[in-house]
């Protein structure tokens, strides 16, 4: 399949009510509305194809971004390349659920992930975050360095309160995940998330969201779910 094709298979599934639901989350035209799910039968038939990906990405068009990052090649892409796409990726279901969860499948997640969460930039600050909730959520223990997730859970009790809006919420998931998918600091992430207590999110024009990661992490030991780990990152 080609770009022209994928584009017009996407604008053919895009849906009026979905449209309204993504640009109330922060997109912005050019958009077609599609559901993630409605995806998977174009994603099936071309599997992984990076120069596809790079085209569709470029668009701008929020459908054809996030497409983009289903059929990305992650290992074949460089750092220039994932800073590249977070430049493009203006909200943040883009820098969380794209490029966050692109990158979590290459070998440089960890470096580049570090990057961001230290740049000061919202978005990527919140990219770098939410790409260790996908690392944590579906790679091994052993693949981790234990002092360091416990010295990240450290600075983000120091920091979580004061950090820019749509990083908070990546923050409060990462404290969340190491919780419930990181057994070495399990004890740790429920420590640190009785002292950091209710995190306040603020949205434009929306209530504010009121975050409480020691209820939720204590809502999964009561299910016994403590230990997942994700099959699969990418839909």
């Amino acid at each position: 399949m080609n770009f022209e094709t994928v584009m017009q298979e996407l604008e053919a599934l895009g849906k009026e009510r979905s449209k309204k639901m993504y640009i109330s989350n922060g997109a912005h035209e050019p958009l077609f509305g599609v559901a993630t799910g409605a995806m998977k039968p174009i994603a099936k038939k071309i599997k992984i194809d990076q120069p596809l990906a790079e085209e569709l990405y470029a668009t701008g068009n929020y459908d054809a971004m996030y497409f983009a990052g289903i059929i990305a090649d992650p290992k074949a892409m460089t750092e220039s390349d994932y800073d590249r796409w977070m430049d493009d990726a203006y909200f943040y279901m883009l820098s969380d659920y794209v490029v966050a969860v692109t990158l979590s499948e290459s070998d440089i997640a960890q470096d580049v992930a570090d990057k961001w969460i230290a740049s000061g930039e919202e978005l990527r600050m919140s990219a770098g975050w939410s790409c260790y909730c996908w690392l944590l959520g579906n790679r091994k223990d052993f693949e981790f360095s234990e002092s360091k997730i416990s010295g990240m859970l450290e600075l983000l009790k120091k920091t979580i309160h004061d950090a820019p809006e749509r990083t908070k919420s990546s923050m409060n998931n990462f404290l969340y995940t190491v919780g419930v998918s990181y057994l070495p600091l399990h004890d740790e992430a429920i420590e640190t998330a009785k002292e950091v207590g209710i995190v306040e999110v603020k949205r434009e024009n929306k209530k504010s969201s009121f975050l409480n990661a020691y209820e939720s992490i204590l809502k999964e030991v009561d299910k016994g779910r403590i230990g997942f780990k994700r099959k699969y990152v990418r839909c």
